[in-house]
This record gives structure tokens, sequence and C-alpha cells, in this order.
């Protein structure tokens, strides 16, 4: 069998040497596998345990975080809806009904309550809503009989839901039922807590969602059949387990991370899978005895092990013939290349099929039909091209021209003696010079500078009150680059809230305060703001401003919007991240200030 394999290796034949690297890309890796499966079998069972235990634990958890979405999705749904919202704050308002039909008025009021809170929760598991107001109110989709809700506020946990913010969530670790129900039936709970505020962050209500813990114990017992799972907080200590006996009990063997382990236990070696939850530091843990895990694993190894020694050779045999069939057309093929490379393009391999050899012989052919077919599409294709680049040419406008033609304007303007219209045009050159005549999005701070000063100018033409722009910025800063027209935005801003197009001054100063960092300040002597509408423009500054604004920008008024500041602290913050820094200062009367602490650039950086 050496001398053919040999053989077949000097005849230089494509179908040998497929044949040769096919057999021994099957031959060997076979041996090598016969030669250390053995050795590791007992890893990979043991991998393929570890793995079994975490796919049946990751399916165990979005079970349970199904369990603890529902409960979530209850509180945010009377959190987000806004009738029940506007009745619970008239009642922690200690709203009082009068006229006379003042009972019914209150009693439709509390039963739209308690009817939305019925509807949320009748679908699904048995769970326990509770809306208690600061004022002693509280709305249940349960008896009070089954228990006093003002009992909430005497748990040892309550009083820490005051410091949750508006859209946070407290869990609590799971605790016995006081519920009647579930108290005679020995069972504990699980449940979350959240609180509604006012804008003013004022807590009008608590909502507090809880599902006995048998929902759990339910989940454990249909996906875990024959094996230990159990929840534990992040002490280690057992909240929720098929043993109510084992509840409270310390696991010395859960690590704080780290992927399934084999530990024992009395005497037994257990494979234990430990997961995370997304709820404070719980985890769920699996406890599979090892001898179990791998018993199946191990029959399908050997099995596999033996068929693979039996189909070895059925497939060697096989292999061999199919390849001398299959390759018989790529023969032809390469005797039909050789007589192409003679010059005959009549040729043509007639070789049909659906498979990838039939698709080459038919490409190979239609190939041979469009070469002469492909030269003439290449030829006008390019004829096109050209005359395309030649129209794309002639259609372009050369902003140079345009510069030109505003230069000769502005001399003849000014021969005629009406140097402030000159000098607008001069201005109104320079900035369209500097916006369609520039490509690149950094610039120095001298030509930012220049910009200011020619739109300040074009400014003081438009109105009759003018405005003085004063710039104190040191050698060193003015070669700083800056990304373009930042400043543009805030000096409008100055003039049109600030000043509100009154005469006044605007100062700019600029120093390097430190290596690598560009101080900006820009202040103004206009009408300034009061402190209110200064803490709602530092809020709109911030990457959160939505959510914190809450929608109060129609109460602005008109003398400050503040939608410049946002717009280059938004643009500034995507060029630079968190190293920008924006501050705003502001006295009602006495004008404005923001503070800039840009990172400075290497001059081939670009935004």
């Amino acid at each position: 069998m050496i001398e053919t394999v040999a053989a077949w290796a000097r005849s230089g034949s494509f179908r040998h040497k497929l044949l040769l690297t096919s057999i021994a890309c099957l031959l060997i890796p076979t041996l090598i596998t016969l030669s250390v499966s053995n050795a590791l079998t007992r890893d990979a069972v043991k991998e393929q345990a570890e793995t079994n235990a975490a796919e049946q634990l990751k399916l165990i958890e979005e079970y349970l975080n199904n369990l603890m979405s529902y409960m979530l999705n209850i509180s945010n749904y009377i959190v987000v809806n806004p009738d029940m919202n506007v009745i619970l704050k008239e009642q922690a308002a200690g709203k009082r009904y009068t006229g006379p039909d003042a009972e019914y008025r209150e009693f439709e009021d509390v039963n739209q309550i308690t009817r939305l809170i019925d509807n949320i929760s009748i679908i699904g598991e048995k769970t326990y809503v509770t809306i208690l107001l600061p004022n002693g109110r509280a709305f249940t989709n349960y008896s009070t009989q089954e228990y006093d809700p003002m009992l909430w506020f005497e748990t040892p946990w309550f009083r820490e839901l005051d410091a949750l913010t508006a859209m946070e969530a407290y869990w609590v670790e799971a605790e016995p039922s006081p519920f009647l129900y579930e108290k005679a039936a020995g069972r504990r709970q699980l449940s979350v807590a959240r609180t509604l505020r006012r804008p003013n962050f004022e807590i009008y209500a608590y909502v507090i969602v809880t599902v006995p813990d048998n929902q759990v114990n339910d989940i454990f017992r249909q996906l875990a059949s024959g094996q230990d799972v159990l929840l534990a907080d992040g002490r280690g200590r057992i909240m929720s387990h098929l043993d109510a006996s084992r509840i409270g009990e310390t696991l010395p063997y859960i690590a704080e991370e780290g992927g399934p382990a084999i530990v024992e236990l009395d005497g037994e070696d257990y494979l234990v899978a430990q997961r995370p939850l997304s709820v404070k530091d719980w985890k769920l843990v699996l406890l599979t005895p090892y001898r179990d895990a791998v018993h199946k694993i191990n029959d399908i190894f050997q099995t596999v092990f033996l068929f693979q020694i039996a189909a070895f050779a059925a497939f060697l045999v096989l292999l061999v013939f199919l390849i001398r069939r299959f390759t018989r057309p790529l023969v032809r093929l390469g005797k039909l290349a050789h007589t192409v490379q003679r010059g005959n393009l009549e040729v043509r391999s007639h070789i049909q099929g659906r498979d990838e050899i039939g698709r080459l012989g038919s490409s190979f052919d239609s190939m041979l039909d469009r070469i002469k077919a492909m030269i003439a599409e290449v030829t006008e294709e390019q004829a096109r091209k050209r005359r395309a680049e030649l129209a794309m040419l002639q259609a372009q406008i050369n902003p140079h021209f345009l510069f030109n033609v505003l230069n000769s304007i502005r001399m003849k303007v000014l021969r005629k003696g009406d140097k402030d219209s000159a000098e607008m045009i001069a201005s109104l050159s320079r900035l369209l010079r500097m916006t369609i005549g520039r490509e690149e999005e950094a610039i120095t701070l001298h030509e930012e500078v220049s910009i200011a000063f020619d739109y300040v100018g074009l400014m003081n033409m438009r109105q009759k009150e003018k405005v003085r722009l004063e710039a104190d910025v040191s050698a060193e800063a003015m070669l700083a680059r800056v990304p373009r027209f930042f400043l543009q935005p805030l000096i409008e801003n100055a003039i049109i809230h600030g000043l509100q197009q009154q005469p006044g001054s605007i100062v700019l100063t600029a120093r390097e305060a430190e290596p690598g960092i560009l101080e900006l300040e820009l202040r103004d002597d206009g009408a300034g703001m009061s402190e209110e509408m200064l803490e709602r423009l530092r809020r709109r500054l911030l990457p959160a401003a939505a959510a914190v604004d809450g929608g109060e920008g129609g109460a602005r008024g008109k003398r400050f919007s503040g939608i410049g500041l946002a717009n280059v602290s938004e643009r500034m913050r995507l060029r630079f991240g968190d190293a920008f820094r924006m501050h705003v200062d502001s006295e009602e009367g006495r004008g404005t200030t923001i503070a800039m602490r840009v990172p400075l650039q290497e001059a081939g950086d670009d935004v």
C-alpha cells in the first residue's frame, strides 16, 4: 500500500493527490482519536455534564426571571398609569370631597384604583398588590382581613424605600408570608417595592408586589426533577428550597464567581452549578450527583467509540469510489483549459449538472461565449465613465469664483465710500470661506475667534444697538486646534437671549491651564437668569437631561433658550467624551458666564 501511495504522489495527478489527502485526513484523525480518547473521555464527560447542568440552570433562571418580570410589570403599570397616578396624588394630598355626591365620587375614585389593581393581577399566578400612601390610606387586591396593609410600614426594610429613585425597584429577600392563607400553608414570599414621586421627588405612594414562594418551588419541581435546586442570597443562605427545613441554611461551597464545580458532600461527589440573577446578589444553585450526571454521557461515548471504528473501514472504501467518480469532470475540464490556453476559444466542455462541478462547466462555456461581448462592454463602460466625469467637472462650482465675486463687489462698494457695507461683505466672505472653503473639522482657536468677530460684526450691522466682543487669549491657546463653529452658537445665544439685542459686551478668555487642557470662559453683562432658570439649564446640559427635566421645557420662557448651549455641549461630548466639561453661572441682572475645559488636539487630529 505504501508503494501505491508513493506512486500516486509521484504522478502529480489532482485525482491521486485528492485521494491521498482524503485518506490521510480520515485516517490520521481516527488513529489520534482512538489513541487519546481514553485520556480525554473523562474531561469531556465532565465538561458535558457541566454544560448540561449550566443549560438546565439557565432554563430555570429564565422561568424565574419571567416570574420576577411579571412582578415588575405589575409595579411598572401602576407607576406609568396616568389615571391611577392622578387619583393617588389627590388622595395623598388629602383631597376632600364636597357636594351632594361627595360619597359617590370618593367611592368611584377608590373603586377605580381597586379595579385597576384587580385587572393587572387577575392573570397569572396568585399575586398580592399593595399601594400605600404616606397619610395611611391603602389600596389592595386582597381583603384587609387577610393582612393589614398598614403593617408594611413596620417591616425592617420599609425605610430603605425612601432612598430609591423614581425608576428603581427594591427586592425583598424571602421572608415568612404574613397573609393568613399563605401563613397557614407555611409559605414564604418574595416582594418587590417601588416608590411613586412627584416632580420635586416627594413620595406620594409606595407600591409593593408580593408572590408566595410556592410559585418558585413549582418551577424547581418541574424543571429540576431528581436534582437539588435552591435560591440563595449573597451570603450563601438558602431563601427558597423544596425542603422548607433547609431554608436559612448557609452553603459554604457557593463561590462568589465561577462556573460549575465538583464538591464532596456526605461522602458523595456532587456537581454544583450556580448562576447569578439580575436581582441583587441572589444566585440559583443546582446540585446533581456526579455519578448520575455522567452515566448517560459515558454510555454515549463508548457507543460512539465502537461506531467510529466500524464506520472507518466502510467510509474509506466509499470515499475512494466517490472521489474517482466526482473528479472525472474535473479531469475533463483540465484538458479543456489546456486547449483554450493554446488559443482555441471554440471548444466547449458540455458538462451538465446541478452541483458545483456542473455549474463550473456551464460557467466555463458561458465565459468563452461572453469574452468578446465583455470586451465590448468594458470599452463602452470606460467611454461612459469618461463622459460622466467630464459632465461632473463641468457641473462643479468653484468656491473661489464666489469669493472673487464677493471681493469685487466689496471693492466696488468701498470705492463708492460705503465702508460699512464693504466691511459686511468682507465679513460674509470670510464666513463663507470658512464654511464651504474648508473641509477639515478642526481649526485653530485663532481662526475660530476670527469667525466669532466676523459674526458679531454682521450682527451689529443688522441691529441698531451694538455689541462689543473682547478676546483675551494667550499665545499658546491661539494655536490650539478646536472643533469648528463651537463658539458661534454660544455668542449667538448671548446676543439674542442674554443681551436681548441690547448694547453690551461679551468677553472671551482662553488659557492653557494645564498641559493638554484648554480653559475657555465666555461672559456677558446681559439680563442673566434666575436661580430656577439656571438650574433647569444646567439639567439640560447633563447627558440624561430629558429624563431629569421631566418635560418642563415649555415653562422656560423666552429669556434664555439654552438650545445653543445644549447643542454645543452634546457635540463636544461626542468628540471628547467625559474629558470635556461645561459649567454655566448666572445671576439675574448681572449677566451669564460659560466656562469650558476642552482637551487639546494634536496638529494632525480631526473630528
